[in-house]
């Protein structure tokens, strides 16, 4: 009665496919998730690991961008406070955490690849 629904091709194959087929037809989605974790989720973790090493190691002197989009300059940070006091304009200075820095701007450490001149 709903023949017509199956494809002819489809209703022609012989012993329904063993095991094989079946594993044929789940690498696309193997191959389309490891391409996702290289292209997306990968980089994204390290980028995070930088800013949270970077957001450890915040020191006077710093500028920084919060996640509200105030870019200001590091006058005081503990390691063991969660709060960072920034100054934004001369003489105004706010307490900002730790978490809501999304972008280290500049840092007052030497860069690694700088060579001293001779």
């Amino acid at each position: 009665m709903f023949d017509f629904l199956i494809p002819a091709a489809h209703a022609q194959t012989a012993g329904g496919g063993g095991a094989g087929a079946g594993l044929i037809s789940f690498l696309p989605f193997v191959a389309v998730f490891a391409i996702m974790y290289f292209l997306m989720i990968r980089p994204q973790q390290q980028r995070q690991k930088q800013l949270k090493a970077e957001l450890k190691a915040l020191r006077r002197g710093d500028r920084i961008v919060t996640a509200g989009g105030v870019v200001g300059i590091v006058q005081r940070s503990r390691e063991d406070s969660s709060e960072i006091e920034v100054e934004i304009a001369p003489n105004v200075r706010v307490t900002v955490l730790r978490e809501t820095i999304s972008t280290v701007l500049t840092s007052t450490a030497k860069p690694a690849n700088d060579e001293p001149s001779k």
